[in-house]
């Protein structure tokens, strides 16, 4: 089953009501108008895209340690997946679909790191419930997101039914402002140019970890599976 194959069938129930994933039928339409309005907001569009400059950054893991894209470009290409939290149910699915993929993408010489604005404290459940081999770097306030053009802030409707649902990002992420970034996966070649990028600013579609590997190959000559 592809990963967006999971995610379908995971939306279908979660829509159904079917247990554990019952929610209120009304959130449904709230939760579509804002995708709905993000889509066509054209931000997606505007993000980068394979071909610009990746921009540098230093930020740091679950345990504090400082990890730079210019020291993993030093090693390889970079895979960077932007990853809304440990709350989101189908960023979790796909953090678990990259981990399957890790042993092709380090097989390849690439590294891969999720960035997220979440807190150290969430981004280290993440890393334990998903059993994660790779790490998820805090993005504090989106400033990365925003660098690669993925943040965006919550219609104030949204705020209202998160809040209303228990799902505070300020607790979260340890940031009032209620922003998050669009899922987004990039593939960095070693001098920091763009060779894949995939964003998409419906969260409930995500790509297939092996679209990645042509670039990854492409990039380092390697023709490892």
């Amino acid at each position: 089953m592809t990963l967006q194959d999971k995610l379908d069938a995971f939306k279908a129930d979660f829509k159904a009501g079917k247990a554990p994933y019952f929610a209120p039928p009304e959130i449904h339409p709230i939760m579509e108008r804002a995708t709905a309005e993000l889509i066509a907001s054209g931000q997606a569009e505007r993000a980068l895209k394979a071909g610009d400059k990746a921009p540098a950054f230093v930020l740091n893991d679950p345990d504090g340690r400082p990890v730079s894209s210019e020291e993993l470009l030093a090693r390889g290409p970079l895979v960077i997946s932007f990853y809304r939290g440990v709350w989101c149910p189908y960023c979790n699915m796909e953090m678990q679909a990259l981990q399957e993929a890790l042993p092709s993408f380090e097989a390849l010489g690439a590294s891969l790191v999720a960035i997220s604005p979440q807190n150290p404290v969430n981004s280290r459940k993440s890393v334990r419930t998903n059993g994660l081999g790779f790490p998820i770097l805090s993005d504090t306030k989106n400033d990365v997101a925003a660098a690669f053009g993925l943040r965006f802030s919550l219609p104030d409707y949204l705020v209202a039914l998160y809040k209303t649902l228990k799902n505070d990002l300020p607790a979260f992420n340890g940031d009032p402002s209620w922003t998050l970034p669009m899922p987004a996966r990039y593939v960095i070649g070693q001098d920091g140019t763009i060779l894949y990028s995939e964003v998409n600013p419906d969260y409930t579609h995500r790509p297939e970890p092996s679209d990645m590997l042509p670039a990854l190959r492409s990039a380092t000559g390697r023709v490892v599976a």
